[in-house]
């Protein structure tokens, strides 16, 4: 199935937040679709051991964008935006629940073929990168936030800039500037 222009996605976001019913109708296998489509994105930079699926991370972002009250959606890239914070604290919940239960949590005894199969580097990367933008969000949210929907959130820097309310050549500056911050405090995070 083809992807509506991000227009007719934005007139159906619109038309729902207005609570038009038939919009819904028309919108929700559009979202769902398109959230499919930023998940398995960002599932296929995961390893491929990932216990946690592409569909399930789908249907809980968005059963989490479903259940938001007293949101009022501007456009697709500010639905999408917050799709990717959503998906971000999904995979980062899941990857410190991963990590809890393998320092004992929940003890299981496993042997060591199977202690072998569990990538702790990658989950560990991922929690180091969301503390690092839980860092970076406290003193400057907008490079946090471009980088949660451009990494999380598969978004172009035409729809970033477009849910900022900046030029994309700013989102662009900004991005790089994030990305050397986050690189620096990830490795930072690594050494210690």
């Amino acid at each position: 199935m083809k992807t509506l222009p991000s227009k007719n996605i934005t007139e159906l976001i619109l038309a729902c937040g207005n609570g038009d019913k038939e919009a819904i109708d028309q919108l929700v296998p559009l979202i769902y679709e398109e959230l499919h489509r930023l998940a398995a994105r960002y599932m296929r930079r995961e390893h491929p051991g990932h216990t946690l699926q592409t569909t399930a991370l789908v249907n809980e972002a968005y059963c989490k964008l479903i259940d938001q009250k007293n949101v009022q959606w501007q456009n697709r890239a500010h639905f999408f935006g917050i799709a990717a914070q959503a998906m971000r604290r999904i995979l980062v919940d899941h990857a410190r629940s991963r990590l809890r239960l393998k320092r004992g949590g929940a003890v299981n005894k496993i042997s060591l073929d199977e202690s072998a199969l569990i990538p702790q580097p990658e989950m560990k990367e991922l929690i180091s990168l969301d503390d690092a933008l839980t860092r970076l969000a406290q003193f400057d949210p907008q490079k946090s936030r471009i980088v949660e929907m451009k990494f999380f959130g598969g978004l172009s820097m035409d729809e970033i800039a477009e849910v900022e309310k900046v030029s994309k050549s700013t989102i662009e500056r900004e991005w790089r500037k994030a990305k050397a911050w986050l690189h620096h405090e990830v490795q930072k995070d690594q050494t210690t």
